[in-house]
């Protein structure tokens, strides 16, 4: 009998490009906020304000992300994986391309601005029904035993979607000077999007529905409105994957989009050295998504989240002293570290979340649990970081990630006591 990976090649594929393209996205516009967008398309009366203006476009994704985890939950539910994961892969793709296009403040005033955040709400949008789609794909197909590691599978694009997004920033930053970078070289990475989108268009069109979403549909007609479904009878335990999911968020944009701003302005790094020191501590974060599959299905995906939560609690104490303290491998390392703590915190929600609601439901939910988790730790890590720094400098900065992993334990905790046999 074949490998099970190999034997299910085509579906894991089909769950990894989505995410490898959703993070892609999402990152080429964090760093673009954090390098260029300020100056671009928000006039302010300082570059601390500029940033922050950005980051807070940048945020407004997540706000848009529990909205399209509603709108694509609903048919996922209703009509299956297969054809919600393409129209959620269309809208997000379109919405991206579309941002290389945009006129700049100086050209066209406050409409850039405005065009920019409506992209970037559609970005949003289709990213919402994305990863709760793609977890489903992996593990509603995975054999009995193999949750964890097929579930860790979609995790795999965050790195790779980094790497990239990253590394063809880093290519654009050697090759082209200053002025013409912010001119039209940071468009690139939007333009490059489309391929990535059409070939996940091709994998995903190949594919067909999810064994265990066909076989609930087989046994009960589908639920009119899912979400209120959820409301009704499963929002505490739709609060306790939110919680749980805050660290994750908030060790990744604290480590990528934060850290870029502050080691290329503050701290004054190259910024095409500072990129290449990500690009080596993002391979961590694939090392612990991969560990992390590895030991859930060995044990349970509670018991190491419970670890990465513990860790992340510890790591906050030590990542804004190490951050700020002006040696660039002491900052390679502790983003290392953060992003292999991240693995433990990330790599087993593919599986965990969608143990936590039945069949019928459980785009909606854990597509609303993640999204909204993606507010508290990913839509104000970066502007949060920014005030505290601001308030106090880098050792303010670790307390966010603290409390992310304080939160991130409760909702495990709180899981627990809801769904015992579950979580």
């Amino acid at each position: 009998m074949s490998h099970p990976f190999y034997q299910h090649r085509r579906i894991l594929i089909a769950s990894l490009v989505g995410t490898t393209i959703e993070f892609y996205d999402f990152y080429i516009y964090a760093t673009a906020a954090a390098l260029v967008f300020g100056p671009l398309f928000f006039p302010a009366e300082s570059p601390s304000a500029q940033l922050m203006l950005s980051f807070l476009s940048f945020g407004l994704a997540f706000l848009a992300r529990p909205v399209g985890a509603i709108l694509f939950g609903h048919f996922g539910d209703r009509i299956g994986r297969k054809s919600t994961l393409v129209a959620s892969l269309l809208l997000m793709g379109i919405s991206t391309l579309l941002i290389a296009f945009l006129p700049t403040y100086a050209t066209a005033g406050w409409i850039a601005p405005l065009l920019l955040c409506t992209l970037r709400f559609g970005q949003g949008l289709g990213l919402g029904g994305e990863w709760g789609g793609a977890a489903l794909l992996a593990v509603e197909y995975a054999p009995p035993g193999w949750g964890a590691r097929f579930g860790m599978i979609p995790q795999l694009g965050a790195p790779i979607g980094f790497i990239a997004a990253n590394g063809l920033f880093l290519l654009l930053g050697t090759a082209l000077s200053e002025t013409d970078f912010a001119a039209w070289g940071w468009r690139i990475p939007f333009l490059t999007s489309a391929i990535l989108v059409g070939l996940g268009l091709w994998v995903r069109l190949k594919i067909n529905e999810t064994p265990e979403f066909t076989r609930a549909l087989a046994k009960d007609p589908p639920i009119p409105v899912p979400i209120g479904e959820l409301i009704r009878k499963h929002a505490a335990i739709t609060f306790a994957g939110t919680f749980t999911v805050v660290a994750c968020f908030a060790i990744f944009y604290l480590s990528t989009a934060f850290a870029l701003a502050h080691g290329t302005t503050t701290l004054g790094y190259d910024r095409e050295l500072f990129l290449l020191t990500q690009l080596a501590a993002i391979l961590f974060l694939a090392i612990g998504i991969v560990l992390s599959g590895i030991r859930a299905d060995q044990h349970h995906a509670n018991q190491v989240l419970v670890w990465g939560c513990a860790a992340t609690i510890i790591l906050g104490l030590i990542f804004g002293p190490a951050l700020g303290a002006g040696s660039l491998w002491l900052v390679w390392m502790v983003l290392s570290l953060a992003l292999f703590i991240m693995g433990f915190v990330y790599g087993p929600l593919g599986v965990w979340l969608p143990s936590l609601f039945p069949p019928r439901i459980r785009y909606t939910g854990i597509s609303v649990a993640f999204n909204l988790g993606g507010i508290l730790g990913g839509a104000l890590a970066p502007l949060a970081a920014q005030a505290l720094n601001d308030a106090g400098g880098t050792s303010f900065v670790g307390l966010y990630l603290t409390m992310a992993g304080i939160f991130s334990l409760a909702g495990l905790k709180m899981a627990r006591r809801l769904a015992p046999n579950k979580a």
